[in-house]
């Protein structure tokens, strides 16, 4: 087997492909989307001789390349052949459903760009028969959000040793911005010193150490920290055994710059060295 793993993103348009791919992308795989698939066998080459690192790599391919169904199984055969692992990944979901994003999105079906929604998705579910039946493995998006889906890709492709530990989502805000809508935990950090109010670090943000130190060298700092990362390194273990996927853990002060930014950077710290797959954002840090 030759040593990187592609993954093929395929399916309906409407079915959560973009969605996949960054749940892809944010587990370290190499993404590109919409890459004609006539030159994957000469990207899969290039890669291997030019970046020998990047060993797992994600695409997605679809109807919107016009000769794609009359090419793409000659080129996964001969791929597969020569020992490349090629997964192909096909999402679908029903008329109704696709029908109601199309709606929401007002966008305009690919294949149907002067006649109905519905009689284009009807053409795109014929024409990909039988690429769906080539899949090795097919999601239905119909009843599931776009975090569940990040969970379910995520899960179908991490690495063995890591599919049971919970993934971890850490953002900062401000709530001068309001909440994130998706955090299961919110831990407020307005009671810390703010460095707004020095006139050397107002301008700065929670990833410059002078900041940092500022935040993080007193007595309260220091015991909150460990009081908070006492009670998550109860709950986390707890959520894990009740079967959650995902917790998104939002920190927050007054503008999303300064605190919240170095508190959620040492949480991520202290759960990637428990070998969590933790992602971290700062939602506001160019806002304020």
């Amino acid at each position: 087997m030759k040593n990187i793993h592609v993954v093929i993103i395929t399916g309906l348009s409407g079915s959560g492909k973009s969605t996949a791919l960054q749940a892809l992308e944010d587990i370290g795989f190499f993404c590109i989307d919409n890459l004609p698939v006539i030159l994957l066998p000469k990207f899969i080459a290039m890669t291997l001789q030019s970046s020998p690192e990047i060993k797992r790599v994600a695409m997605v391919m679809d109807l919107r390349e016009k000769n794609f169904t009359e090419r793409y199984e000659l080129v996964f055969e001969r791929l597969k052949k020569k020992g490349y692992k090629i997964e192909i990944l096909f999402l679908e979901a029903s008329e109704e459903s696709l029908l109601l994003r199309y709606s929401v999105t007002r966008r305009i079906h690919p294949l149907s760009p002067t006649g109905s929604i519905a009689e284009g998705i009807q053409t795109e579910v014929d024409k990909m028969s039988s690429l769906r039946q080539m899949a090795d493995t097919i999601i239905d998006t119909t009843t599931i959000n776009v975090h569940q889906l990040k969970d379910i890709v995520q899960r179908k492709f991490l690495p063995s040793s890591r599919k049971k530990r919970m993934i971890i989502n850490v953002v900062s805000f401000g709530y001068r911005y309001g909440l994130p809508a998706d955090a299961d935990l919110v831990i407020d950090v307005r009671f810390l010193p703010n460095p707004y109010f020095v006139e050397s670090l107002k301008n700065h943000n929670g990833h410059n150490p002078a900041v940092q130190k500022y935040v993080l060298d007193n007595a309260a700092s220091k015991k909150f920290l460990k009081k908070s990362i006492d009670m998550l390194n109860f709950l986390i273990p707890l959520y894990e055994k009740e079967g959650k996927a995902r917790l998104n853990i939002g920190f927050g002060c007054t503008g999303g710059k300064h605190r919240s930014v170095v508190m959620a950077n040492q949480f991520s710290s202290h759960f990637q060295a428990l070998k969590y797959l933790v992602h971290t954002s700062h939602r506001d840090i160019n806002k304020s």
